[in-house]
């Protein structure tokens, strides 16, 4: 073998042998491919199918807080259909968060804005331990069909680790709360609720200003309570954000951030994200960075609604015997 050859064998050997050493470097964002997802009829007890979509993996510390966003678009539905954005995490120690955000999309004859929908689910990733955490992001569904099971088509969306460094709380904890009664009744003998909330928290004196996300899920009509389905219940939601000051009288208060949702049955449950997102700090005299911040639902009339809670007993898959919950209502703050 001349010098050349031998030269160019070490070469290629040193290049194995550094790839070899190297391990794949896990996504931390993924870009979903469009496809068509089939649903199940409706029965009872409901089954959902279970569609993942796309996965990543950050490794983080201890002390490390992640911000994990799953966008999805839907449409082309042949029946009216549930149409969930589940994202599942699975971290060291056994930890683990999920959420799931849905709403029914209509079929594609109906002539609804509702038959192309788009959902956000986010939240703030923090185990505690050090290690990898690794985020599915599914589609969950069924049919509203008792005989026929149905298709729509996953148009666009993606999965990722938004941020990687979200500024905790003085405790070191991240700022997020989720609710987790189930439902929280909305009618005539309950017409507000506080929901989801954020209690007082401290975040370091650094800190400019604070981005404040609600994300409501809105049920309408209630077990239990007679409902005319083919009625709205209307909604209004405010989101409260206050700074508070040393001696424990208010700073700072913002409710800007408003929406009323006119929401018919058919469409049952109804995403809501409302955002603050520029909620500046105040230096002035005798005010800390002490704050609170809260989610106020109000019933103006209409059928029974309520704030959806945890979702218990989800499938792992479909049909499957392993379960496992999923917040809804959630509210989270981005510290900047």
């Amino acid at each position: 073998m001349n010098v050349r050859s031998l030269a160019t064998a070490a070469v290629f050997a040193l290049i194995a042998c550094l790839l070899a050493a190297t391990p794949a470097q896990a996504a931390t964002s993924v870009t979903f491919t469009p496809q068509t997802i089939s649903v199940p009829k409706q029965v009872r007890p409901v089954v959902h199918s279970v569609t993942p979509v796309g996965t990543i993996s950050l490794d983080m510390t201890a002390t490390q807080t992640a911000y994990v966003v799953s966008k999805m678009r839907v449409n082309d539905a042949t029946i009216r259909s549930l149409f969930d954005n589940e994202i599942v995490c699975r971290g060291p120690g056994g930890w683990s968060k999920n959420m799931v955000i849905g709403q029914n999309v209509y079929d594609t004859n109906s002539g609804s804005p509702n038959q192309d929908v788009t959902l956000y689910t986010r939240f703030l990733v923090h185990p505690g331990v050090a290690g990898t955490v690794t985020c599915t992001a599914n589609v969950r569904g069924n049919s509203l069909s008792s005989t026929s099971g149905a298709t729509y088509r996953l148009v666009s969306g993606y999965l990722t680790f938004a941020d990687t460094s979200v500024i905790n709380a003085t405790d070191g904890q991240p700022v997020q709360s989720s609710v987790s009664t189930p439902i929280l009744d909305l009618h005539t003998n309950s017409p507000k609720v506080w929901e989801p909330k954020l209690d007082h928290f401290t975040l370091p004196s650094t800190v400019q200003g604070l981005n404040v996300v609600g994300d409501v899920e809105l049920q309408v009509c209630l077990r239990g309570i007679t409902c005319d389905e083919y009625k709205s219940t209307e909604v209004k939601f405010t989101l409260f954000v206050n700074q508070w000051k040393a001696d424990g009288t208010l700073c700072k208060s913002d409710s800007s951030i408003q929406v009323t949702h006119e929401v018919p049955y058919w469409v049952h449950h109804k995403y809501v994200p409302l955002n603050k997102a520029d909620f500046t700090v105040s230096k002035a005299p005798g005010c800390v960075p002490r704050f609170n911040a809260y989610v106020k639902a109000e019933w103006l009339g209409g059928e029974a609604a309520g704030i959806q809670g945890t979702a218990t007993g989800l499938t792992d898959s479909e049909g499957s015997a392993t379960t496992h919950d999923s917040d809804m209502s959630h509210a989270y703050v981005l510290p900047y």
